[in-house]
């Protein structure tokens, strides 16, 4: 079969592969993904892996390099394991992608998004997603409500991201609400915010033209951090106060400064975005207006059911995001190329593995 495999930074190679093989195990599923989405973790991994994907054999499952990519997928199911009673073949499904082991401190407390041994389907797995078959157990298969496409399947996975970051950030009915980044995440995590009842979302974007992509989200306001104040500029709209919950998305030092500085005190900034280096922050601001900021890792592993009832409800309307969308072998010059272009201007790419 045809897949896309990480070998090393700035080296994806679409070639063929042997296609799953043998019998599948008691509690495995195996799939055909029809859209499968390029992760900002993906792009990661391209510029500056391996990262997590392994180069040495993964302690959960001994995968290792080279690693089919792609973990934000949908899909059908082609069969199913003998202790697989509740999913048939032709079912359509959305995969959440984390391997857990069930028995470490963190995964008997539920929290199994913080496996001390996580491994994740397209990122250290034998399987992804950008492959016209794939293998995944029956806990990472969630069926799909007739009102969700397959493209608002794919996007299940990075929207549970947002909406997890929304959960830590507390956001409550009313609230007023800054997101830092307009990437995939944060042009998600608007949605969410707005999903979990926001009053007022705002967006603070450097690239002009993801905030013009972005102006479909719904945001009260966007503002371009290069080129004006945003922290001034939300003390004018808020009375002087500042938002409640800052959401930051853009994994720089700039963007976690801004939330700092636009929340009001006693708000609370989570991190959503994904740190490739230190950031300096001013812990006596944090002390002063006690200020909390909250890590976010993934999401709850049991969140899809609410995800997809919000997504069928029209309440989160995940497709929103969607830019473009190519096939297996555009996936490097007209997927990982184009989204590691700091003017570019796409946010989300789905990709056809058939």
């Amino acid at each position: 079969m045809r897949a896309a495999r990480f070998h090393g930074v700035r080296d994806i190679r679409v070639e063929d592969v042997p296609e799953p093989d043998g019998e599948l195990g008691p509690t495995q599923v195996l799939i055909e993904p029809q859209w499968c989405g390029i992760c900002g973790t993906d792009l990661h991994e391209y510029i500056a892996g391996p990262i997590v994907t392994p180069a040495t054999p993964h302690p959960l499952n001994g995968s290792v390099l080279p690693q089919i990519m792609g973990h934000e997928l949908a899909g059908d199911v082609l069969a199913v394991g003998s202790e697989v009673g509740d999913l048939r073949v032709g079912d359509r499904i959305s995969v959440m992608p984390l391997a857990y082991c069930g028995s470490c401190a963190f995964c008997v407390r539920g929290m199994n998004h913080l496996c001390t041994r996580m491994a994740c389907f397209g990122l250290s797995d034998a399987w992804g997603g950008f492959a016209t078959r794939g293998v995944v157990e029956r806990y990472q298969a969630w069926r799909l409500p007739d009102a969700v496409s397959y493209e608002q399947g794919a996007l299940i996975e990075p929207a549970a991201v947002a909406a997890y970051g929304v959960s830590r950030g507390n956001v409550a009915p009313g609230d007023r609400v800054l997101v830092t980044g307009g990437g995939p995440i944060g042009a998600l995590t608007v949605l969410a915010a707005y999903a979990a009842g926001a009053g007022e979302v705002y967006l603070a974007e450097p690239n002009a033209r993801r905030r013009a992509r972005a102006g479909n989200l719904g945001a009260a306001a966007i503002y371009d951090p290069s080129s004006e104040d945003v922290v001034a500029r939300l003390a004018e709209v808020t009375d002087g106060l500042g938002v409640d919950v800052a959401l930051e998305c853009s994994g720089s030092e700039a963007g976690l400064q801004t939330a700092i500085g636009a929340v009001r005190t006693r708000g609370t900034v989570a991190q959503i975005g994904l740190h490739v280096a230190p950031a300096a922050i001013d812990p006596m601001r944090l002390a002063e207006r006690e200020i909390s900021i909250v890590g976010v890792w993934a999401y709850d592993v049991h969140e899809w059911p609410r995800i997809m009832a919000q997504i069928a409800s029209g309440r989160f309307p995940v497709e929103r995001v969607v830019s473009d969308r190519i096939g297996l072998d555009q996936i490097v010059s007209g997927g990982f190329d184009v989204l590691t272009d700091p003017a570019g201007d796409q946010t989300k790419i789905l990709v056809a593995p058939r």
